[in-house]
């Protein structure tokens, strides 16, 4: 098992990493709070059982208030009978507080949360009319129907800020059983957060937390699909989450020579150029070696 990342390493301006911890374990979140996670997700859902749904709110709510790092919650879905509350209690948050909201399926429902959760007039820079900073909605797609309607989910409020996968319910509902039956799900989610203008999404969790080989190599096809940084369950995640995500030196080292070279070609007044390697350099090339270096580590 790799070390885990120090707290004081920088973060990349880029997330990577995000983690997930149940909101009705105060000495977890205490630890979450203290790692080397860029994003800790206070989890209300999936990781709450219903009787400790309304103390985990009271938790979540003193954390947030006090936390001074980047923080979503993900609340209890819009069928469940804790939803209202949720969303109630995140609208008395800091805006610099996100929410997470899972099961996304239908974009008019989507809107109505935003508005409960007191996101309105945000717009796609993260900045109300006004100018002040507003809440950040992440959506969570994780049934058949949504896949079908990632698009529409990702543009369906300017507070939206990303759309990722939700695979353990998106497999029970697609009934597969290998990796290979999600990837129509998995290249339908990356191709409607491009063209909805939105960050590459983010990888779902990886559930065995003692497999970091396989978490690793995971890790590696997602970032080939075109994801970028995965959501984790257990800090020991996040450091091989984290590096097979970052760019390698030889990775920066290229992406450097490309930028300098096409900075060279517009006062040459080149539109394409070859580097001395035969590498051809265009704007599409030189678009993805900018996207290289804002991801490399400072």
């Amino acid at each position: 098992m790799e070390p885990e990342l120090r707290v004081s390493e920088p973060r990349a301006a880029v997330p990577l990493t995000w983690l997930y911890v149940p909101g009705d374990r105060p000495e977890r979140i205490e630890k979450a709070l203290a790692s080397a996670a860029d994003v800790v997700i206070l989890d209300l859902e999936d990781a709450v059982s219903p009787g400790a749904k309304d103390a985990a709110r009271r938790t979540v709510s003193e954390f947030a208030r006090a936390a001074d790092r980047p923080l979503q919650i993900r609340v209890n879905a819009v069928d469940t009978p804790w939803h209202a509350a949720d969303l109630a209690m995140l609208g008395t948050l800091p805006a610099a507080v996100g929410l997470r909201l899972p099961k996304c399926e239908d974009p008019a429902t989507v809107a109505e949360c935003v508005a409960a959760a007191g996101v309105v007039g945000v717009a796609a820079a993260g900045v109300a009319a006004d100018g002040a900073a507003g809440r950040e909605l992440h959506l969570l797609v994780e049934s058949a129907l949504g896949i079908e309607r990632a698009f529409d989910l990702a543009t369906c409020s300017p507070a939206v800020a990303s759309i990722g996968l939700g695979e353990a319910d998106l497999r029970a509902d697609l009934a597969v059983v290998g990796d290979a039956g999600l990837g129509y799900a998995r290249g339908r989610v990356v191709n409607a957060a491009a063209a909805a203008g939105l960050p590459s999404p983010s990888m779902s969790v990886y559930p065995n937390l003692r497999d970091l080989t396989g978490l690793a190599e995971s890790c590696r096809q997602g970032r080939e699909l075109g994801f970028l940084g995965r959501t984790a369950i257990h800090p020991a995640q996040l450091p091989v989450i984290r590096l097979a995500f970052t760019p390698t030196d030889d990775e920066v080292s290229a992406a450097r020579e490309v930028v300098a070279a096409a900075e060279q070609g517009e006062q040459l007044g080149r539109g394409a150029l070859a580097l001395p390697d035969g590498r051809f350099v265009d704007a599409a090339v030189v678009r993805r070696a900018r996207a290289i270096l804002s991801i490399a580590r400072p």
